[in-house]
C-alpha cells in the first residue's frame, strides 16, 4: 500500500491505483481505466467549516438538485450524492475537517456506474488530516 501525502492530508493507495498531482487537484484511478477520483483542497484563513456550511456549499455548487446525504470518510464529514449526467457515472463528495474542505469527484462510464463503489469508499475511507510538522 502506498501512501499519498500533500500538504494537508494524506490517503493510502493500495497498487491497483495510480495517483498524479494537476495545479489544483489530485487524480487518482485505477490501473484498469474504469474511473478516476479528483480532489480539490480548500483552506480557510481564518474559522473552521460546519456541517451546515458545507451542506450549503454543495447545495449552491451544484447545477441541479441533488440528494445531498451525510457522509464520513476517515478524518472527515461533510454530504455526498451520486447522479447520471451526459452518460457518465459521478459521485461527489464535499467534506471537511476544521478549515480543510476536500471536494471530491469520481466519474466513470455509465456503463460502469457502480463498479468501482466499494472500492473507491474504501479509498477515501483512508483520508487522514496531516496536523503538525511534517517529518
Amino acid at each position: 500500500m502506498n501512501v499519498l501525502e500533500t500538504e494537508w492530508w494524506s490517503m493510502a493507495i493500495p497498487p491497483e491505483w495510480w495517483a498524479d498531482s494537476e495545479e489544483d487537484s489530485i487524480l487518482v484511478g485505477d490501473r484498469d481505466d474504469v474511473g478516476c477520483i479528483e480532489i480539490s483542497t480548500l483552506q480557510k484563513e481564518e474559522g473552521e467549516f460546519d456541517t451546515q456550511t458545507v451542506h450549503d456549499i454543495a447545495q449552491q455548487e451544484s447545477e441541479q438538485p441533488l440528494d445531498w446525504q451525510p457522509v464520513t470518510l476517515g478524518d472527515f464529514s461533510g454530504v455526498h450524492c451520486r447522479y447520471i449526467e451526459e452518460e457518465t457515472g459521478v459521485r461527489e463528495w464535499y467534506v471537511f475537517n476544521g478549515a480543510l474542505l476536500l471536494f471530491i469527484t469520481y466519474s466513470c462510464d455509465e456503463d460502469n456506474h457502480g463498479m468501482d463503489d466499494a472500492a473507491v469508499d474504501e479509498l477515501l475511507d483512508t483520508l487522514m488530516v496531516l496536523t503538525g510538522e511534517k517529518a
